[in-house]
């Protein structure tokens, strides 16, 4: 696979758009679509893309469709609806689906794709848009050996690590559930900082502590003080996917009649989050939330 093979890629978001740029740094011949014309067009001309005006127009004549995009009912809108990449797609072509999907709808797609004669992975990701935009994400990728082998090239100009999970569906459950790890040391640690914090604490202390010691995990390495002490609160994933993706994780759960306590708690603090903080915001504001419960600000004065 060389610069000559076409990869086409749909979801020019705040993932998709470093993804793409990668492809192009690696020499793929690139062709991008968005939903919104405008911003295809420029981060088209930005990164050195074709902009395509449709999805079956990116995906025609392509080799390998890769789909970056909010949730599986896109993914599938984007597939078969009038201007859908299905269109575009030729027999022996490879969708990657890089979303953070649900299981079951992603092996309920690709079935569907292979009635015509088309394959399908998922491969999502995990690292954020800084990862993304240094080629350093970690990729999980679910589906036959021999599809993912064809996509190899392509994973590895946007991730430095390439974890296969199993049959299709299998990657996408491993990043909800990877989510759902993260999103409980969020709270605990956020709720450790506030607890730390009435007792006479300073929470950046207590973040370095952390970070030397076994209650470390990736948001007091990454988070805490960056976005949540800062009061920046931009770490550049929404909260409402955060709450999409917990609502994923408790889905397999329930799928597999394991139960999950903890993980249920923890979905229904983040989804209390959402809703009290509106649309639109950074995962990381949850952290506002909590502070809410503790009638106290981290960094802030004591009521």
């Amino acid at each position: 696979m060389n610069g000559n093979t076409r990869i086409g890629f749909i979801g020019l978001g705040a993932m998709g758009e470093p993804m793409a740029s990668r492809l192009v740094a690696a020499g793929f011949s690139v062709v991008v679509h968005d939903a919104d014309s405008g911003r295809t067009d420029r981060i088209a001309q930005a990164i050195g893309a074709r902009a395509a005006a449709s999805p079956a127009e990116a995906a025609a004549g392509c080799a390998i469709l890769v789909t970056m995009l909010p949730s599986s009912a896109v993914v599938e809108a984007v597939l078969d609806g009038d201007t859908g990449a299905r269109g575009g797609l030729s027999r022996g072509a490879l969708v990657v689906d890089m979303t953070s999907g649900v299981p079951e709808a992603t092996r309920s797609i690709a079935a569907r794709l292979q009635a015509d004669g088309i394959a399908m992975i998922d491969a999502p990701v995990s690292g954020g848009v800084s990862r993304a935009k240094t080629g350093e994400l970690a990729i999980m990728a679910g589906g036959d050996a021999t599809d993912i082998d064809r996509a190899q090239p392509v994973l590895e100009a946007m991730g430095s690590s390439v974890i296969r999970t199993g049959s299709i569906g299998s990657a996408h459950a491993m990043k909800a559930l990877n989510n759902l790890v993260s999103a409980g040391g969020f709270l605990i640690g956020i709720e450790a900082l506030l607890i730390g914090q009435r007792f006479g604490l300073d929470p950046a202390l207590m973040v370095d502590v952390l970070n030397v010691s076994t209650g470390m995990n990736n948001s007091t390495q990454k988070k805490f003080k960056q976005f949540v002490l800062s009061r920046r609160f931009d770490a550049g994933f929404g909260l409402d996917l955060m709450v999409k993706d917990l609502g994923i994780a408790l889905g397999v759960a329930n799928a597999t009649a394991t139960p999950a306590p903890f993980s249920g708690l923890c979905k229904d603090i983040w989804a209390g989050a959402q809703k009290h903080l509106g649309p639109g915001q950074d995962h990381t504001a949850v952290a506002k939330f909590s502070e809410l419960f503790a009638g106290s600000t981290l960094g802030g004065d004591e009521d």
